[in-house]
């Protein structure tokens, strides 16, 4: 099966989307995301402001992320696509710890792309947002594996809190033990209270 080639216009706009993003992430990284502006990005690449709204509409935010469709997809293959024996969770886990915030030893541009959308809100946001988008996609996954129903409610639970834990292991101080720690929970449960493990009664809910 061959991949349709994109035609002259498509390619155009394609060197348009990938030149404003590229002029969009040195300014913020030299400036800062807030103070710069979009029209600062279009003079960038000598295009009017209409311009780059024509090409990302989301915002200015859009300018920092592809549009999502890669992730999904790289998402969808780690649970489809992982080696016999390992589970769900295992597969994951691991698709999560290659990315952003949690790779481990970065190099300095994507340290620093990284430390830029942890501590921007409108950034941090906006990647949310992009996986939360996964979410039926990925959920519906979880469920064909577990051989349940698209819309099992496990399935939907399980999808939803693994595209949370970017945005929340992410923002933590150490973020690598933090996914640690939230996969280690949605594995095998909350441990025990230190009276159950040592054969006291733990307290009642109040």
């Amino acid at each position: 099966m061959t991949t349709p080639t994109m035609g002259r216009r498509e390619r155009k706009n394609a060197q348009t989307r990938r030149a404003l993003s590229e002029a969009a992430v040195r300014l913020f990284l030299e400036k800062g995301y807030d103070q710069v502006s979009v029209k600062e990005i279009a003079d960038a690449v000598d295009v009017s402001v209409p311009t780059v709204f024509k090409h990302v509409p989301d915002g200015k935010e859009a300018l920092m992320f592809d549009d999502g469709v890669e992730r999904r997809e790289s998402l969808l293959a780690a649970v489809r696509d992982r080696p016999p024996g390992r589970s769900v969770m295992g597969a994951l886990r691991e698709f999560m710890s290659g990315r952003g915030p949690f790779i481990a030893d970065p190099p300095p541009e994507l340290r620093a792309r990284t430390a830029l959308i942890m501590n921007t809100p409108a950034l941090r946001d906006y990647s949310r947002k992009l996986w939360i988008r996964c979410e039926a996609d990925l959920a519906a996954a979880i469920a064909t594996e577990l051989g349940r129903p698209a819309d099992d409610v496990t399935a939907r639970a399980a999808a939803r809190y693994v595209l949370e834990i970017p945005e929340f292991a992410g923002a933590q101080p150490d973020p690598r033990p933090a996914l640690t720690a939230v996969f280690d929970l949605l594995e095998h449960g909350l441990p025990p209270s230190h009276a159950a493990a040592e054969g006291g009664s733990p307290r009642s809910a109040q």
